[in-house]
């Protein structure tokens, strides 16, 4: 059996290929592993499937045209392109509410900083956070890590671990239930 760590090795080398050579057979294998997960991840989030399809082939495209800049250091390929095709689609939703800022337009002022106070209560907040993970055991910890700080899907996480689906959906289900626990008892307001 293909271990998930070897799949994710192998997706990081043909990125690589596409970066390097503009290897189209390696663009080919990347696309249809990923193409169809992507389609599928974005109709989760609501997307009917014409426009999941259009935004995972934008995603794809995304890939040939950046292969360059993936890092397997910060990223594995497919939480690469989960991001970005998660991010078109948030900024087709803005688009369609009339809302899109264009960030490389630096007429457009933009202050994101938060201020004092909002900042001091979200490094409490952090605070209440990194301590309840804490309380979590080991393997809750690393699936807690991998859905949602590494935005991988139940099934990732189920193909990288090697867990079965419903191991991996039973232990974030538990370990957010304690941590809303613990972030309770703390007094933590809003802990949804």
């Amino acid at each position: 059996m293909i271990s998930s760590s070897d799949i994710a090795s192998e997706m990081a080398r043909l990125v690589a290929r596409v970066a390097a050579d503009r290897d189209k057979a390696a663009f080919a294998m990347l696309f249809d592993h990923y193409a169809p997960r992507l389609s599928a991840y974005l109709q989760r989030l609501g997307a009917d499937p014409s426009l999941a399809e259009e935004i995972s082939q934008d995603a794809m495209a995304a890939l040939w045209r950046k292969a360059d800049s993936f890092d397997p250091t910060r990223s594995s390929v497919g939480t690469w392109l989960y991001r970005i095709a998660r991010n078109r689609r948030i900024d087709l939703l803005r688009r369609a509410r009339g809302t899109t800022v264009d960030i490389d337009d630096v007429a457009a002022p933009l202050d994101d900083a938060p201020q004092p106070d909002e900042a001091a209560s979200a490094r409490e907040r952090e605070g209440f956070i990194r301590r309840a993970m804490k309380s979590l055991p080991p393997e809750q910890v690393s699936l807690v890590r991998l859905a949602f700080f590494e935005e991988r899907s139940h099934s990732e996480i189920a193909a990288e671990t090697g867990l079965p689906l419903g191991t991996v959906k039973s232990r974030i289900r538990l370990a957010f239930g304690r941590l809303r626990r613990s972030l309770e008892a703390e007094g933590v307001a809003d802990v949804s």
